[in-house]
């Protein structure tokens, strides 16, 4: 079994980063990604929001290491992946939990990720991320565990990217419908106008 941590700072609030994290899938630096279906959400008595998500992505192993793993484990491409969630909007909190369906019986991939405000940093979101991986029933499982761990520190780093992408999408949504908005009441203000010229013109 190998236990893989770290941490990392966003220099956004927590409602963006948490909603960022909802519109991860897809981005350009995940492309092993290829799919994200909503199996479950609802809202409990506390105001939690709790969601189930099934992720299909690429397997994408290297040929060193198709080299340790049984014939079974080589046949398909596609790797499925379960995701619950719970989101404590209150508390400002939101854990995702993913564990592989996959290959299952030889590799496991428990990973733990939460969102929650900065404790010193204003203005700030730190993300904690765990990930245990653990190799069963193929020769040297120790080592490839310590593979699929450096492997998961490169995606994650990937996806903290993938966040930042995100968050710049919303960011130009966010300015797209202000202009929309802008241009709205002008064509308002406009019209307007006009109407009050075109009253005093009949007046006269």
């Amino acid at each position: 079994m190998k236990i893989w941590t770290s941490e990392h700072t966003f220099r956004h609030p927590w409602n963006t980063v948490a909603q960022a994290a909802w519109r991860k899938y897809p981005n350009p630096m995940n492309p092993s990604v290829v799919g994200v279906d909503v199996l479950d959400r609802r809202v409990d008595r506390e105001g939690k929001l709790h969601s189930h998500r099934l992720l299909s992505t690429e397997w994408g192993l290297g040929s060193f290491m198709k080299k340790f793993l049984p014939i079974q484990m080589l046949g398909g491409d596609t790797c499925y992946v379960s995701e619950h969630s719970v989101v404590d909007p209150e508390k400002k909190t939101m854990v995702m939990q993913s564990t592989n369906l996959t290959f299952s019986n030889y590799v496991s991939v428990d990973e733990r990720l939460t969102y929650q405000p900065h404790p010193t940093e204003k203005d700030s979101t730190l993300l904690t991320q765990e990930a245990i991986i653990t190799v069963k029933g193929v020769s040297l499982s120790s080592y490839l565990e310590s593979i699929m761990a450096n492997s998961i520190s490169g995606n994650a780093n990937k996806g903290r990217q993938a966040i930042e992408w995100v968050i710049g999408k919303i960011n130009c949504e966010v300015a797209e419908l202000a202009e929309t908005a802008k241009s709205g009441m002008k064509d308002i203000t406009d019209n307007l106008e006009k109407i009050t010229h075109n009253t005093k013109t009949e007046s006269i």
